[in-house]
């Protein structure tokens, strides 16, 4: 019977509580909805959506659901039980493992089965179970670490099946007790047999050299390992007494070359070495990490003078691109030459710059302009004017939220997670600041995973005298992996950049969670609102300007005050206490962007602890009387006419507003409009000016950004499940579609219940190698019914063998209509 209709049946009996619980776990079952229960039963035995709901289940449940994997067989019906598979489960009791199978197949990754044929009367009343028909594509070649049976290999390893009958021949006339065999197949039958059981291999080797044991242990998690020239010819007929390991266990098939650099540890030998079990390290409890720690008061210290620090360089930088963009490379992103410029002036070093860039840009705080190719800052940014704890907030919900991942600037381009090798930037062989490259669709997921792990370690470690756990990647890691093992390579990719980004934001302080990263684990950005603003110190208003013409900050300060400084004074020092210094060149900044002497003085007198230093006033006055007596502009035209009532006319309208214009003579106006698109305007006033020179026809406008109300980030925490409302309405369409039965595809219906039912049927007859029965339309319309052999399917072709033509043949699968298999057919 088909798996898919089994499961089908089986959704159908279910409660509207255990369906509630079934798209709870799963909830791309209905995401978008299904019509019926065949449907639904089609779509949960598809790979992508059982590759998902496998990234949910802990150790425990993978452990169980691989035995089950490796103790029956979906295509003959093979089903096992919870006694059945305790055995080859080391340390579980039938009690865990039935709890186990009861979850799985409420999450419909096992559905019930009858016993297998010949089963006793006692045994049959235990409940039996198969697993849904694609979890063999989904858990890969090595389920629970073990290889492939020595018969797989010959069939599919061409080089070990010419070696394997030479190889079995040489073992029986050494001594070997190991049945003689003729063709590939019984050789690889006689080394099953021969490495069947833990005391067979024990006594195999006996005779071992050295370090062969050692060799072997590498091999308990994973079956493939890399050797290099793993195809050389090892022989127990020349081998002498100082052979090595390797050529040990090539020369005697305990381990099969599968190309030149790998070879696979056969699954006989990988059983035998754990003793006869599939699973020999169950357990129910996650592991302990060993955990240094710290005191509260450290951890909020540590945490709130990152906060701060973050605030003071992101403003800083901010100033830093509103006084001159940053200019991009060709190939995207912010070249070296820039990021040195902005670590002088932030005066800290490269990699953090670039860390602050990447959070400046997902933020929204500078962006990309079109035009000029070079980040800006947004004109009227409201970051700039909001408090300090709101700021905080704005870059948190940010970062959590986008799929851009800042810790992996500087790293090597052809190492970086999920970039195609050779892939270079133009600024050599690292991932620059800004560019295309630190980009991880599923980052939002990791990160807000890693601070859900944070805190579970924290809860269950908490101290009574309020010390916190110390966390590092190794601990968040090893939890990681007990709770999802499928996503176990994505956290090691992701988490030390994660946990060094926190700890910038202040989610973590010292090593440890802190009270805000706490808040956000448990969805609660209010609650971290609250506790930042009870405990981040006020921004100071106010500095203390001394005799050496320098200003220094006694802490943090108000943003505004930050940036009002910067525009008369350079910075120098690196933390809260800056030292801003006055210079001729610093004054002349701050006159040629609008003030004058009186309002820097009444501005310095207003912030200042102390009384305007006499040096540093007459620094002002002096610097204010020569400004000025030489006027430099920006003009992109001229406009000159005789007319002067003309360009009065010109000037004073609201219709050449956008031109720019200024008067600097009677018959003289200049415009920051270039050439051609001033002329553009005056013509549509119904002038008619002649352009002068030799200048790019092209008009080139800028395009100005529609202003938006608000450009703060809202951070939506990813749905672990689907909205109460959509499951109801989904329930209802399931019941009022009453008993559906899963018919097989070419009738009416189709789409996701015929492809799935159809790739079953393939899948199947391909592993049996039985015949099917297809109904192929041709170029011409014309649906002819052909009986084939499958071999292969992928790509959206199906790879087939005409018994009746003797030929093979590649069809699309679009073109078939309707599969079915051909012994079905004759009963």
């Amino acid at each position: 019977m088909s798996l898919i209709r089994a499961l089908g049946k089986d959704l159908e009996s279910r409660s509207d509580d255990s369906l509630r619980a079934l798209f709870a776990a799963r909830p791309d079952l209905i995401s978008p909805a299904v019509p019926d229960f065949s449907a639904l039963a089609a779509r949960a035995s598809s790979r992508v959506s059982v590759q998902r709901a496998l990234e949910r289940l802990n150790r425990p449940q993978m452990q169980v659901l691989e035995t089950l994997h490796l103790c029956t067989n979906t295509d003959t019906e093979h089903s096992a039980s919870a006694a059945g598979l305790r055995k080859m489960i080391s340390g579980a009791t039938v009690a865990t493992v039935e709890q186990i199978l009861a979850g799985l197949q409420e999450m419909a990754l096992v559905h019930r089965a009858a016993p297998p044929h010949g089963t006793p009367a006692s045994a049959s009343r235990q409940h039996y179970y198969l697993p849904v028909g694609c979890l063999k594509d989904v858990v890969g070649l090595y389920p629970a670490g073990l290889g492939r049976s020595y018969t797989e290999l010959v069939r599919l390893q061409p080089a070990f099946a010419q070696r394997a009958v030479q190889l079995v021949s040489e073992l029986h006339h050494s001594g070997a007790a190991i049945q003689d065999a003729t063709t590939p197949m019984e050789a690889a039958l006689a080394l099953q047999h021969w490495t069947s059981s833990p005391e067979a291999l024990k006594g195999i080797l006996a005779g071992a050299p050295e370090r062969t044991t050692a060799l072997l242990g590498r091999f308990r998690n994973w079956a493939m390992g890399a050797v290099p020239q793993a195809q050389r010819k090892a022989s127990v007929t020349t081998e002498g007494s100082d052979v090595g390991p390797i050529d040990w266990l090539l020369a005697r098939g305990l381990l099969v070359p599968l190309d030149a650099a790998h070879v696979e540890l056969p699954h006989s030998v990988g059983l035998s070495l754990r003793g006869g079990v599939i699973i020999d390290d169950f357990a129910l409890s996650p592991p302990v990490p060993e955990l240094g720690w710290t005191t509260a008061m450290l951890r909020r210290n540590a945490a709130m003078s990152a906060i701060s620090e973050t605030l003071r360089l992101v403003g800083e930088l901010l100033h830093a691109v509103r006084e001159q963009p940053l200019v991009t490379l060709r190939s995207g992103g912010v070249g070296v030459r820039e990021t040195r410029r902005l670590a002088e002036l932030l005066r800290v070093e490269q990699a953090r710059v670039g860390l602050l860039l990447e959070l400046c840009g997902l933020a929204g705080l500078i962006r990309l302009d079109v035009d000029s190719s070079s980040w800006v800052q947004p004109p009227e940014l409201e970051w700039l004017g909001l408090p300090r704890q709101e700021q905080w907030l704005w870059l948190v919900n940010a970062w959590l939220a986008s799929e851009r991942v800042p810790s992996m600037v500087g790293q090597p381009v052809n190492g970086a997670q999920g970039l195609p090798a050779g892939h270079r930037t133009a600024a050599g062989s690292t991932i620059v600041p800004l560019s295309a490259e630190p980009q991880r669709p599923d980052a939002p997921v990791i990160r807000k995973r890693i601070l859900e792990i944070l805190h579970e370690l924290t809860t269950e470690a908490a101290a009574q005298d309020g010390a916190a756990p110390v966390l590092d990647a190794a601990a968040v890691l090893q939890r990681a992996e007990w709770a999802q093992p499928r996503m176990a390579r994505r956290f090691s990719s992701l988490i030390r950049g994660v946990l060094a980004e926190a700890e910038l934001l202040g989610l973590v302080g010292s090593g440890a969670l802190t009270q805000l990263g706490s808040a956000f684990a448990e969805d609660s950005p209010d609650a971290a609102l609250a506790i930042l603003g009870e405990h981040l110190p006020a921004a100071l208003n106010h500095v203390l300007l001394q005799a050496d013409l320098t200003a220094v900050a006694p802490g943090y300060l108000a943003p505004e005050l930050t940036e009002k400084l910067l525009v008369m004074a350079d910075a120098e020092g690196q933390g809260p206490a800056t030292i801003y210094r006055f210079t001729d060149s610093s004054i002349r900044r701050a006159l040629d962007s609008g003030y004058d002497a009186p309002g820097l003085l009444d501005f310095l007198r207003e912030h200042s602890a102390t009384a305007v230093p006499q040096p540093l006033q007459y620094l002002v006055e002096d610097t204010a009387s020569r400004h000025g007596r030489v006027r430099v502009g920006q003009s992109a035209s001229f406009i000159q006419s005789e007319d002067e009532a003309t360009l009065l006319e010109l000037l004073s309208g609201p219709k050449a507003a956008g031109l720019g214009l200024v008067r600097i003579a009677p018959t003289v106006l200049i415009s920051t409009a270039p050439p051609r698109q001033a002329a553009q305007v005056l013509r549509s006033l119904g002038l008619s000016p002649a352009v002068e020179g030799a200048e790019d026809p092209a008009i080139r406008l800028r395009r100005n950004p529609v202003p938006q109300e608000s450009l703060r980030p809202v951070y939506t925490p990813p749905r672990s499940a689907p909205a109460d409302e959509d499951v109801a309405a989904q329930l209802a369409v399931l019941r009022q579609a009453g008993a559906a039965v899963v018919r097989p595809p070419g009738g009416d219906h189709a789409g996701e219940v015929a492809t799935q039912l159809g790739l079953e049927i393939l899948q199947r007859a391909i592993r049996l190698k039985q015949r099917i029965s297809m109904n192929v339309v041709d170029s011409l319309g014309n649906a002819n019914l052909e009986v084939v052999v499958p071999l292969s399917v992928s790509g959206g072709r199906v790879r087939v063998f005409d018994p009746a033509k003797e030929t093979e043949r590649v069809l699309s699968i679009h073109r078939i209509i309707d599969v079915e298999a051909a012994e079905e057919l004759r009963q």
